[in-house]
């Protein structure tokens, strides 16, 4: 294992290397000394694409890797989530013989153990496959773990820590201690993704949640020819979602399907705390009659009760348009700092709720709001917590599935409607009227307390005996800057005054002396203004578009999916940013 993972290491070292020299000359022009270079979007957006083959390239552990990236914009620029959330798992299926070593080791001899086998892969993926095949006249679906792939995942996670350390030298403070959670939320949401049995435990955890609703339709699990690294489930077979000729040919209702859909995911989200994290069209059909099949259990997640309350806060407060509420959410979530700009962020929430209204109807949509918040987090650095960001990608995937079967789709409506047939709204009315009950009870206590203490103010003016003391917070030494600048300017001002007297007056040595005082000086100052660091904020906002979809969608029915792709259509358009 050690050798392989040296290997390896050369390998991935020998990959990142042109880009890793890029972004260490976008900080010094000239490696060692220079000063730093501006990054334009388009230069952002190639190299996104230059690093997503180099993931490509280095297989499925970094496949996984780039597909979790894509859900931390707290980590990268927009351009790079952008390109990540195309990514794919290019990967061709194994060679049946490899794949049936592992199912005989696991299960025994495949014709003995099967009625009917498929060896051709219905699904490949980076980390497993699905076969199709029967078992006493039963259609089944079977996923194998790929051959060979623990290990390869050992040894590279192994050289994920080893390069851990390169990787800090090109972030700041805050993004690198994202980076380092970031690694261990990696370590076990792969490791977890390779556990079939775990995965079959949150597949009939969540199927039992949906067992009175025919609306939705889960696979359950054949637990006789199921093991850590096998998985067979239920065949069933449906249209794939995004199919929308096919979904009007058989004459579905793609509003109300994509209001099952949410409805669904809220279910899942805000009452049983557990869910599918993985909603992209591949893993999601529509059989004829209407009914939603969930597939593919290998990303799934739990949420705990805070996380639940405060999601419910957050839609409601968007909602009711109400902008500290949602500010409010978003701080108590862990998703913005609570030394965040406030008034910054409220033009931010208020522009983009103008925004994702549209020029037509009066209506918006959560996932610009989200996508507008991800794109200023990359503005104020923060670390998501690891379920927070699957529930925000999520929510972003299950809105762009839900768009496509109808443009008009009102997510925000259903998600209120939901809310308040659960009773949701009715217990923060409740909770309402307590908090303004508090706030009187308060308001009549500090009515006794006040005369007295403002008597007391008073009296230590009278006296002369009151005193105010200011602190002066400025974490980016603005005021060393300004003094800086005005020392600057006065020795260069001083020092023309002084050149032109002694030029007049005094011997030419004198002269050169006090001329190229002053020229050191006038360069220092020059110099201060052209840093980057600067006293001028820059408060940037993101205008979020509806993303672009595929102007011809995929027709072949679904698979069900290994570990399958991202969809191109969840990608989401970033006009502005900058790379820190």
């Amino acid at each position: 294992m050690p050798l392989r993972s040296y290997r390896r290491f050369l390998a991935v070292l020998i990959e990142f290397l042109p880009l890793a020299i890029t972004y260490a000359r976008d900080r010094r022009r000239f490696l060692l000394f220079g000063s730093s270079r501006s990054v334009s979007s388009a230069q952002r957006h190639e190299r996104a694409e230059t690093l997503l083959q180099s993931l490509l390239t280095l297989g499925p552990t970094f496949i996984k890797l780039g597909q979790m990236l894509s859900t931390r914009p707290d980590i990268l620029p927009p351009e790079y989530v952008t390109e990540f959330s195309k990514l794919q798992d290019r990967v061709p299926p194994a060679d049946w013989d490899d794949a049936r070593d592992v199912l005989e080791d696991e299960l025994g001899p495949v014709e003995e153990r099967f009625s009917d086998f498929d060896t051709d892969a219905i699904s490949g993926a980076s980390l497993g496959q699905v076969y199709y095949a029967e078992i006493g006249g039963d259609s089944v679906a079977v996923k194998v773990r790929r051959p060979g792939v623990e290990d390869l995942v050992r040894a590279d996670l192994r050289v994920l820590r080893w390069i851990l350390p390169i990787l800090l030298y090109f972030v700041d403070d805050a993004r690198s201690f994202s980076l380092e959670t970031l690694a261990d939320e990696f370590d076990q949401t792969i490791r977890q993704e390779m556990d079939y049995e775990r995965e079959a435990r949150m597949l009939t955890e969540i199927r039992g949640n949906f067992a009175g609703d025919e609306s939705v339709r889960i696979p359950p699990v054949v637990e006789s020819h199921s093991t850590s690294r096998v998985l067979t489930m239920e065949y069933i077979e449906g249209t794939k979602i995004s199919d929308v000729d096919e979904l009007d040919r058989l004459e579905v209702d793609r509003t109300q399907l994509a209001e099952t859909l949410e409805r669904a995911y809220f279910q899942m989200i805000v009452e049983d705390g557990v869910y599918h994290a993985d909603p992209h069209p591949g893993n999601l059909a529509v059989q004829d009659d209407g009914t939603l099949v969930f597939y593919d259990f290998g990303m799934s997640g739990r949420v705990d009760s805070f996380l639940q309350e405060k999601i419910i806060d957050f839609y409601m407060a968007v909602a009711e348009q109400d902008i500290d509420a949602i500010l409010d959410a978003l701080i108590e979530m862990g998703t913005l700092s609570p030394e965040v700009d406030r008034q910054v962020m409220a033009d931010v929430m208020e522009l983009a709720i103008a925004d994702a209204r549209g020029e037509d109807i009066e209506q918006y949509r959560v996932q610009q709001i989200i996508q507008s918040v991800e794109d200023t987090i990359y503005e104020f650095p923060l670390r998501l917590p690891e379920n927070l960001a699957l529930v925000l990608r999520v929510a972003t995937v299950v809105e762009g599935v839900a768009v496509t079967l109808d443009p008009d789709f009102d997510f925000i409506s259903v998600a209120t409607d939901f809310l308040r047939e659960e009773g949701y709204l009715e217990e923060s009315a409740r909770q309402f009227v307590t908090d303004r009950v508090d706030e009187v009870r308060d308001a009549g206590r500090s009515a006794v307390r006040v005369p007295p203490k403002l008597e007391t103010t008073l009296d230590r003016i009278e006296r002369d005996d009151f005193y105010v003391r200011a602190d002066i917070e400025d974490s980016d030494n603005l005021l060393d800057i300004l003094a800086t600048r005005l020392i600057l300017g006065m020795i260069a001002a001083s020092g023309l005054v002084s050149t032109s007297v002694l030029y007049s007056l005094s011997t030419v040595r004198a002269t050169l002396l006090a001329a190229l005082v002053t020229a050191v000086s006038l360069f220092a100052l020059y110099r201060s203004f052209r840093k980057r660091r600067s006293i001028r904020a820059k408060p940037q906002f993101t205008r979020n578009q509806m993303r672009k979809r595929e102007e011809t969608a995929e027709s072949e029915p679904p698979s069900i999916g290994a570990d399958g792709p991202i969809d191109e259509g969840e990608a989401k358009v970033a006009e502005e940013d900058r790379w820190t």
